[in-house]
């Protein structure tokens, strides 16, 4: 019997006042898959990430952890079922060391209450320690173990990025939801991020991946869904998504025929992969 898709939500629909910020958006994510969104800016990818981990409250959909159903109304929530994710702008705890920051993701995981933070009982001490060697091993996981004892602002910019990600592993997560990770780093960083999300993944992660490198989206993903006005227009391999029509209109536009506004797009014709995507 096969593994159960670690995400599938469909009919995630979501509006603000009279914006129409998604419609009817479904996605199928199997174990150990990396599956890319992309659209053009504006097209509804992190709204679409912010509801599924619970910072907005969808106005429809059903939604599948793992075979489980499960409801994103609350982060904390989302999280504890296995869902973790970075942002678009980095958000660290600033004037937190790096090491700081990765337990800071692992207590969630913890079972110490507050009584036992107060009164520093032996299980509270002795699972404080464990959370510190475990998020230095997450360091070192992400290739900046050497800057535990650093403040998150002192850090570069791509060790920022890494921060995050190791940050988000301690929550030991299903499904990792990783929001233009590359945003801001220079060639040789995209590269070193290549290679982190591709062992994250052997290891078993299944990632979402929002990225406006196309490139990279291109090389890393087994799926993708492009989004544009808030609509699935296309869903499939990378290969079958680069050369849908939809796609080549949604990023270059029509020599002849101007780009559909969002009152009068079009039904989206999504290409149905053979597997590990769907609406």
């Amino acid at each position: 019997m096969s593994a159960p898709a670690v995400l599938q939500v469909s009919g995630v629909s979501k509006r603000f006042g009279g914006l129409q910020a998604l419609q009817e958006v479904g996605l199928t994510i199997g174990p150990g898959e990396v599956y890319g969104l992309i659209g053009p800016n504006g097209a509804g990818k992190t709204t679409f990430f912010n509801v599924i981990t619970g910072l907005y409250t969808p106005d429809g959909g059903q939604f599948m952890l793992a075979g489980q159903p499960y409801e994103p109304r609350t982060v904390h929530t989302v999280a504890l079922a296995g869902i973790a994710r970075t942002f678009q702008n980095i958000r660290l705890f600033a004037e937190m060391t790096a090491l700081e920051n990765v337990m800071v993701g692992r207590h969630i995981r913890s079972r110490s209450g507050v009584w036992g933070a107060l009164l520093r009982t032996a299980h509270f001490v002795a699972e404080e320690a464990a959370t510190a060697q475990r998020a230095q091993s997450l360091l070192d996981y992400v290739g900046i173990g050497a800057l535990a004892d650093f403040k998150a602002r002192t850090l570069s910019y791509g060790d920022q990025r890494r921060l995050e990600i190791a940050r988000a592993l301690a929550t030991e997560p299903q499904l990792l939801a990783l929001d233009e990770p590359a945003a801001g780093m220079n060639a040789s960083e995209k590269i070193q991020l290549r290679g982190l999300i591709e062992r994250i993944r052997q290891d078993g992660c299944s990632i979402l991946l929002i990225e406006h490198d196309v490139k990279l989206v291109m090389g890393l993903c087994q799926y993708v869904t492009v989004l544009d006005y808030g609509k699935v227009i296309a869903q499939g391999t990378p290969a079958q998504v680069q050369s849908h029509p939809a796609v080549i209109e949604a990023y270059l536009g029509h020599a002849s025929t101007p780009k559909t506004s969002p009152t009068t797009s079009p039904t989206p014709t999504p290409v149905t992969p053979t597997q590990g995507a769907g609406a």
